[in-house]
């Protein structure tokens, strides 16, 4: 492999990885929140220890996702340097205001939560932890306001060569940021809820503390669904902004080489065939594609092979068209996961409703304990999907991959370093899983005794008045 592909696998590899990380972070923090501010209005001791609980595997979580998210920002020094001089001064602007104000702001009252129980009044304390989930919050906001405008360039000038900004406001009501900032944030919301539902599942399929966990399965099971159907109408209003940006996107995760016709229908699965241009054993919905694209069920779509006659006029010869099959079952993949966490979590909610969490199904819960994966799926696959699609450009219509990396690193160079991160990468996986299991083995009544074995006093049938 050369230079380019080498330095894209590294970053896709590193990137993948330290984003399992954020959006556990973001929606731990809102679930922690939540629940300290139960204990404040309620004074009920049990949600203070809630907090506490949830709390050490977000502790965790932020500490290896801030490891993890050094090097990406090193890398746009390292590997992809002529892509940093020629839009550095714009790309790096939020990138700084990330670190210097939302980081800042995390890990300042961080410390106050940890170390204010008890001695700070609760409506500080519970203030601190709302500021760190205000600050993760701002982080994404401003990290996705510098991948926006690679996705959709607003707010620069070209100046010697070089991009320059000169309207921030113009970067912050990116468009694409509008609909890129909540369908990410909501699904981080949903990956806190539905850890917190997936390890409450097994707590009580264990039948452990079996009070605490079905209540903390009841609080994000509400957290967990109201936050998918959230993500599936923002990522709506996201695909119609693709129409209008990035319609060559649009068109690979369709698969549609030639214009759809009117009405458009949307293609469940296919078997995409890039070097003839053509696809076979198509199956499809009548009307979705129209719906999706422009919320009415007509309308038809751009295809590839118009669309890449479009940029060849437009940004002269080459080949535009992104690695279709990738982009399109990366974009299938998150909505089939993001399909079930919906199923899922309206199960729950029927549960809670009619009151059957005392004896819930075994295998639901044993779904649950498995969604607690689909989040990371859907968010993994979906920010594929994103980057794959945007090829073969870094900075949409400005700046191409293949013009963006380090003149001067070997394929060599690359190739040691991807092995060297994977490598260190998969330890501190490997430590964050140890550290997880452990917290969770004790459970949250482990402080409760001088051996670490969990008690609960309220672990009897019928016991959920203990939250009461």
């Amino acid at each position: 492999m050369d230079t380019v592909m080498l330095s894209r696998i590294q970053f896709a590899s590193t990137t993948i990885f330290h984003y399992f990380f954020v959006p556990v972070s973001i929606g731990l923090a809102l679930m922690i929140a939540i629940m300290e501010t139960m204990y404040v209005r309620k004074g009920n001791e049990e949600y203070k220890r809630m907090a506490q609980f949830w709390g050490k595997l977000f502790l965790i979580n932020f500490a290896v996702g801030v490891v993890t998210g050094i090097l990406q920002e090193f890398q746009f020094g390292m590997n992809w340097s002529d892509y940093s001089r020629f839009v550095g001064d714009v790309f790096g602007a939020p990138l700084a205001v990330e670190a210097l104000l939302a980081f800042f702001l995390e890990s300042t009252f961080i410390g106050i939560w940890i170390f204010g129980w008890d001695k700070v009044s609760k409506k500080v304390h519970l203030l601190s932890i709302w500021l760190v989930a205000f600050g993760t919050m701002l982080s994404a906001f401003w990290i996705l306001a510098a991948n926006s405008f690679m996705q959709h360039p607003v707010g620069f000038e070209i100046n010697n060569g070089r991009a320059e900004m000169n309207d921030i406001f113009a970067l912050i009501t990116n468009g694409q940021l509008l609909v890129e900032f909540p369908h990410t944030v909501l699904a981080a919301y949903a990956t806190g809820a539905f850890l917190v539902t997936g390890i409450s599942a097994y707590k009580l399929l264990k039948k452990q503390d079996v009070a605490f966990f079905r209540k903390s399965f009841e609080i994000a099971a509400i957290v967990g669904i109201v936050s998918s159907i959230g993500v599936a109408v923002a990522g709506h209003a996201q695909a119609q902004y693709l129409v209008e940006t990035q319609p060559m996107k649009m068109a690979a995760s369709e698969g549609l080489w030639e214009d759809s016709g009117d009405p458009a229908a949307w293609t469940i699965t296919a078997n995409i065939d890039p070097e003839n241009k053509s696809n076979s054993g198509e199956i499809k919905i009548p009307y979705l594609l129209s719906f999706l694209s422009y919320s009415k069920f007509s309308g038809d779509v751009k295809g590839m092979n118009t669309l890449q006659a479009e940029y060849e006029q437009q940004y002269g010869p080459g080949n535009y068209i992104p690695p279709v099959r990738t982009t399109f079952w990366s974009f299938r993949i998150m909505v089939a996961a993001g399909s079930l966490m919906v199923v899922l979590g309206l199960y729950a909610m029927y549960l809670i409703w009619r009151k059957k969490m005392d004896r819930p199904n075994t295998w639901f819960m044993r779904f649950m304990f498995w969604g607690l994966l689909l989040p990371p799926i859907a968010n993994t696959s979906g920010w594929i999907m994103t980057e794959i699609g945007r090829q073969p450009w870094t900075v949409f219509g400005l700046m191409t991959t293949e013009d963006s990396v380090s003149p001067n690193v070997t394929a060599g160079q690359v190739l040691f370093s991807v092995i060297s991160f994977t490598a260190i990468y998969a330890i501190l996986g490997a430590v964050l899983i140890g550290l997880f299991i452990k917290v969770i083995k004790k459970g949250p009544y482990a402080m409760d005794n001088d051996h670490g074995e969990a008690h609960d006093p309220y672990n009897k049938e019928g016991s959920s008045h203990a939250f009461s």
